[in-house]
């Protein structure tokens, strides 16, 4: 089984879809700092990375999961020198078992961070 989930209160950047699920597992597209009630995106770095772990549990919530579900994350950041203050932020969120994670250093367009995760769905 598959279904390919958008989320309305949330723009996509292209042509794909927030999540899939397939089998019980989400799929989440990798994700930016852009708040998507405003439109708006902040300078902070700390902050960009809230929004984006934000814009991750708004996709998985309609999909029927949270962050506690994620068993897999991918970080993109544009500074990799940064990685300690990314680490401090992700802490917040995950502040026990956290899921299985990378992080890797590129270039993105106009963002410092972008993260995609898999997760799966609570019994």
């Amino acid at each position: 089984m598959r279904k390919a989930l958008k989320v309305d209160s949330m723009k996509a950047g292209g042509h794909y879809s927030h999540a899939v699920i397939a089998n019980g597992i989400v799929y989440v597209s990798g994700q930016g700092p852009v708040d998507p009630a405003t439109g708006k995106m902040s300078d902070n770095f700390a902050e960009q990375i809230r929004q984006t772990i934000r814009n991750l549990q708004t996709i998985l919530k309609a999909a029927g999961a949270d962050l506690k579900d994620i068993v897999k994350v991918n970080a993109y950041l544009t500074d990799l020198t940064r990685f300690p203050e990314y680490n401090e932020v992700y802490k917040e969120f995950f502040p026990s078992e956290p899921p299985a994670r990378t992080t890797i250093g590129c270039q993105l367009y106009g963002i410092q961070v972008e993260i995609n995760c898999v997760a799966v769905l609570p019994d």
